[in-house]
């Protein structure tokens, strides 16, 4: 059994910041955001199904989910769709498109093909965002800088797309270790100055405070950013990390992050949707569901300070 604060859940304790002291826990520091504005994340209880993850959001008065393509596919779109609205959820993000880094030109169009399929989808749900994993190195290369040229033609391609159907596509800057095989956007600058090349309407940037907590100019950046936030996810850096680094991710208050500057940075920049937790975590999987929603609401609650 994983003890509290390791990563699965559990009472959080609430301790007054002390300064200089080796092991000492960060305060909680409560920004005033409600549980009206939080969002599960489908990734966060992963073994669910569609119909499942949509029946827990409704016994634990979530009042939004981000999906994940491939259960939409599960369930198929058109019930998909019908279904959460009659849950009376609002879909948040949808997650992924993205992956546009192939040496291969017919891999290049058939992600483009698949990220067009994304953006139907995205607007058959209502989602708030298509999040936008970009890729990595193009065919296990070394050229930096043609990965990122070959992320910002694919965007461009989908522009009209986006335009024509409504949806904003969100651009998620993913810590830099994994650069070489997930994503070359690896700062949230990064991510917004790609941005700022394309229309307003159709894409913006996604902040992930696992990913981008660390980043000296992250509040400047977030200000640059102001209306082009199409998504704030959260989640909390856990110590030590996994061998896999992708499931470093905890509940919120289990780890390092400071949410309250990062949080009001966000607010400040004008971004009023909904906050999405989404944990990427063998423990928090292997949970009940019911545990993890439980936690994932007090958690919201007390580091966020709405209820």
């Amino acid at each position: 059994m994983t003890p509290a604060g390791q990563g699965v859940g559990g009472p959080l304790r609430t301790y007054s910041r002390s300064h200089g002291a080796a092991g000492t826990i960060r305060a909680v520091q409560p920004t005033g955001i409600g549980v009206e504005r939080l969002s599960l994340n489908q990734a966060t209880v992963k073994h669910l199904d569609l119909g499942q993850a949509v029946a827990l959001c409704v016994r634990h008065g979530i009042p939004a989910i981000g999906l994940w393509r491939d259960r939409v596919a599960e369930a198929g779109l058109p019930a998909a769709a019908a279904m959460v609205r009659a849950a009376g959820l609002h879909v948040s993000s949808l997650c992924r498109g993205g992956f546009f880094t192939h040496a291969d030109r017919d891999a290049r169009q058939a992600a483009l093909a698949d990220n067009r399929a994304a953006i139907v989808e995205a607007a058959e749900l209502g989602a708030d965002a298509l999040v936008l994993v970009c890729g990595g190195l193009a065919g296990g290369g070394r050229d930096l800088g043609l990965a990122r040229r070959m992320v910002a033609d694919a965007i461009g391609e989908l522009v009209p797309d986006a335009q024509r159907l409504g949806v904003r596509l969100g651009i998620e800057a993913l810590h830099p270790m994994f650069c070489a095989d997930r994503c070359v956007i690896s700062s949230l600058g990064e991510a917004v100055d790609l941005a700022l090349t394309f229309p307003a309407d159709a894409v913006g940037v996604v902040v992930d405070t696992y990913h981008v907590w660390w980043d000296a100019r992250l509040a400047s950046e977030i200000a640059r950013a102001g209306t082009r936030i199409v998504s704030y996810q959260v989640c909390d850096w856990v110590l030590p990390l996994p061998q896999d680094t992708l499931l470093g991710r905890g509940h919120l208050g289990d780890g390092v992050i400071d949410f309250g500057p990062i949080s009001a940075s966000v607010a400040a920049a004008g971004y009023q949707g909904y906050v999405e937790v989404e944990i990427f975590n063998s423990g928090v999987w292997e949970a009940p569901p019911d545990r993890t929603a439980a936690t994932v609401l007090e958690r919201f609650a007390a580091t966020f300070g709405g209820r």
